[in-house]
């Protein structure tokens, strides 16, 4: 019998990845490839990156392969409905229709397909529920934190629609960060990777990257630790006012900039857990699992739990 397998995109701020996912969540390794995107990219480079690594899922899979359907994870905000995003990020692309240039594409090979868009933060969420360290939790807001920070919600076992969930436009007190949207009081002007090494160069740290930083809090570096102990403070109140307004047990964080340390998610968890409210404080925080592939299962997961999402076929 043939192999069932999705094709999952994963578009953000410096990045689109894409690879074929097969039923148990797992990414085939050989379809999997990845193209810068970011502010400094045309509209023609960010079409043709998109193009470039379904090309290459495609081509590399299995012989045996049924490709079934399409999942799209995307930086927000986005219309799912209309398949259009307008990532922050990304400037270029506005009410862009990137679900009708995949379909376009992929119509010559696979024929119609089903092709279901959503947020990153979505993605997170579904992963996390999916096969990652929240499985089947019913009550969960999943996190990015990474270029930008982004989340969602399952909340009674159902995602919340649209751009529900999306908390790193929380504003944070006692924090000021870099502009972002006419902002600097944004979680995600304060907390994302990019931002933090930015407030960290204002203390006198000379890196560059979320890599060197992490290097640094390895090794013991004052003002590195200040930059991670202000993430885990920023991003606790961001969750702390996120779940006194929706019912939630399970706080699944992941993204490339949450892995700059280990420590990062059990502080971020201590700044939850002092919350003077019980229905706050007892909420537990984790890691989402699944590591760098957890937007790709996520992506994948909008057609094979579309059930969570309220898609069909």
């Amino acid at each position: 019998m043939a192999d069932e397998l999705v094709l999952a995109i994963d578009l953000g701020g410096t990045k689109v990845e894409a690879a074929l996912v097969d039923p148990d969540g797992a990414v085939l390794a050989a379809t999997r490839s990845r193209a810068p995107t970011g502010a400094g990219s045309s509209t023609t480079d960010l079409d043709a990156a998109v193009l470039a690594v379904v090309d290459h899922a495609l081509s590399n899979a299995p012989e045996s392969a049924t490709i079934i359907g399409v999942g799209i994870a995307a930086a927000g905000p986005v219309d799912e409905q209309a398949g259009t995003l307008s990532p922050i990020n990304i400037p270029q692309w506005r009410d862009y229709p990137l679900r009708a240039l995949i379909v376009e594409r992929i119509r010559e090979t696979l024929g119609d397909k089903p092709v279901h868009f959503h947020r990153d933060g979505v993605a997170i969420v579904l992963a996390a529920h999916w096969r990652g360290n929240a499985a089947g939790v019913n009550n969960l807001l999943g996190m990015v934190i990474s270029t930008g920070i982004g989340g969602g919600f399952i909340s009674g076992g159902r995602v919340l629609a649209g751009n529900s969930g999306h908390i790193g436009q929380i504003q944070v007190s006692g924090f000021t960060g870099e502009l972002s949207i006419g902002s600097r009081t944004t979680l995600e002007s304060v907390a994302s990777g990019p931002h933090t090494v930015a407030w960290a160069n204002t203390q006198g740290w000379t890196g560059r990257t979320g890599e060197e930083l992490a290097a640094a809090y390895r090794d013991g570096d004052p003002i590195a630790r200040r930059a991670v102990i202000r993430v885990s403070e920023a991003v606790g109140q961001a969750i702390c006012s996120a779940c006194a307004l929706v019912e939630t047990d399970v706080v699944a964080i992941g993204g490339g900039f949450s892995q700059v340390t280990p420590d990062l998610v059990p502080m971020i968890a201590q700044v939850v857990n002092s919350h003077p409210l019980d229905y706050v404080s007892r909420v537990r925080v984790i890691d989402a699992g699944l590591a760098e592939t957890a937007p790709l299962t996520g992506a994948a997961a909008l057609v094979y739990r579309r059930d969570l999402v309220g898609l069909h076929p």
